[in-house]
């Protein structure tokens, strides 16, 4: 317990904090060109020197993808006896979406109480610095890991990371392991800590009936000519009705596996104080709220726009667009997705609703039944305060499918935020308490590494 208890004293000292700050000074929006410069400071001026800290030998690769930024690999080899972790993290954050609060500075960190404001506190910058904290504290502690390391980087996560999955196809001998334990996204709630298995795939696509170039007096033409506002939104209703309910049997998965259904069994969501409350007859029938958080599908408007309603006329206006996202899990079909929502609106009555997909990101997961799974759970309830939550994926979109499709690795995520924390909004934040828990988390966890059962290894 001695070594779980520095990790407590280095965040109880002020020294995570500290460290914190430095980080969160750089302006790494990946979307701008002078994001892209504090990007490869950040990469030379931080993390390779915390990588080089921990022994790796470190190494930076263009990306394959002129979209998208460079990666940086270390990679520690004590023995090739050894089991081999692979961990991940990203350097970039988004860019401003408005004023934050009591005056703010998204690149200072700031307290207030528990709360730690910054713009990356969450997302990613507080957790990669959490998990390299922890092998530093373990490195220190034994002078060795015990295990191998290789820890990736990439710089583009918030633009979809271009690349990536180029870039692991060209480099899986550099990047091969016996299993993935990284952090992002948030855990079940700010109490509950949680190891989470996947991410569910987004695909957006935009609806757009343009019916005519001009506007018409509703008066003189009303009951005349089509109202392209009320055909997308009878259009957007047969895709997924007024109640959440998606109607349209492409869009959903084949079913909730047993294995899903029994790891999500009496998971409580929105624990958090100001949590929005979760509303009732919302969403699939029959399924609880963590049922359809984490194993199935939604269909989201994300943006709906015709005519000028701040200032509405009396015409019918000529043209109206919305933009829809389904988040799915594993095992949707999403190549029959484009021709089937086209189809479906077509037999609806519909025809002139043009359709277009873009966007889109994969769903994957580790199975809940794993080994590896089984392994972290039991190590991480040795230490947590309380049980630790296991989500056969988390609710948002993470590339995860990088390393279970194209690397074959069971991927463990142990995230250090909450639902709450404001990531891509103002007033992101990280709290201290999920911070400190993090670091003994994660200390444990990597600790624990070392003496995996060799049944385990790849």
């Amino acid at each position: 317990m001695e070594l779980l208890d520095q990790a407590r004293a280095h965040v109880d000292s002020g020294a995570l904090f500290a460290e914190l700050a430095t980080l969160v000074a750089y302006p790494t929006v990946s979307d701008a060109p002078e994001g892209r410069v504090a990007i490869q400071a950040y990469l030379d001026e931080v993390l390779t020197p915390a990588l080089t800290a921990l022994g790796c030998e470190v190494t930076q690769h263009a990306n394959p993808d002129p979209a998208g930024g460079p990666f940086l690999v270390g990679v520690r080899t004590e023995s090739p006896d050894r089991p081999t972790l692979l961990c991940y993290g990203h350097a970039d954050v988004v860019g401003e979406a408005g004023e934050w609060g009591e005056g703010r500075d998204p690149w200072t960190l700031t307290a207030d109480g528990d709360r730690w404001y910054g713009r990356g506190t969450a997302d990613n910058k507080g957790q990669h610095l959490i998990n390299l904290t922890a092998l530093r504290l373990l490195l220190a502690d034994r002078g060795k890991l015990g295990f191998n390391l290789k820890f990736l980087f990439e710089t583009g996560e918030e633009i979809g990371s271009p690349g990536l999955t180029e870039f692991a196809e060209q480099e899986q001998d550099l990047l091969k392991a016996d299993v993935l334990i990284a952090s992002d996204g948030p855990r079940l709630d700010a109490a509950t800590p949680t190891l989470f298995l996947g991410a569910r795939g987004a695909i957006r696509f935009a609806l757009d009936v343009d019916l005519r170039p001009d506007a018409y007096h509703s008066g003189n033409w009303g009951g005349v000519l089509r109202n392209p506002a009320t055909t997308l939104t009878g259009a957007i209703a047969s895709l997924v009705d007024g109640h959440g309910r998606v109607q349209v049997p492409e869009l959903l998965p084949p079913e909730l596996p047993d294995g899903v259904r029994a790891a999500l069994d009496g998971l409580k969501i929105a624990n958090t104080p100001g949590d929005p409350v979760p509303d009732e007859g919302w969403g699939a029938p029959g399924l609880t709220g963590a049922e359809r958080l984490y194993g199935w599908n939604t269909l989201e408007v994300l943006a709906l726009d015709a005519g000028n309603v701040d200032r509405p006329v009396n015409a019918i206006p000529g043209r109206a667009r919305a933009v829809l996202q389904l988040r799915y899990v594993a095992g949707t079909d999403v190549g029959k997705i484009p021709d089937a929502v086209t189809e479906h609106l077509a037999a609806q009555g519909f025809p002139m609703v043009d359709v277009s997909v873009g966007g889109d990101f994969r769903a994957s997961r580790t199975p809940v039944d794993d080994p590896w799974v089984t392994w972290a759970k039991a190590a991480l309830d040795e230490v947590a305060a309380t049980p630790v939550a296991v989500l056969p994926n988390f609710g948002g979109g993470l590339p995860n499918h990088v390393f279970t499709d194209v690397l074959g690795l069971a991927t463990l995520w142990l995230p250090h935020s909450y639902p709450g924390c404001l990531q891509h909004a103002p007033d992101e934040h990280q709290l201290a308490p999920v911070a400190r828990e993090g670091l003994v988390l994660a200390t444990a966890l990597f600790s624990a590494f070392s003496s995996a059962p060799p049944t385990l290894r790849r």
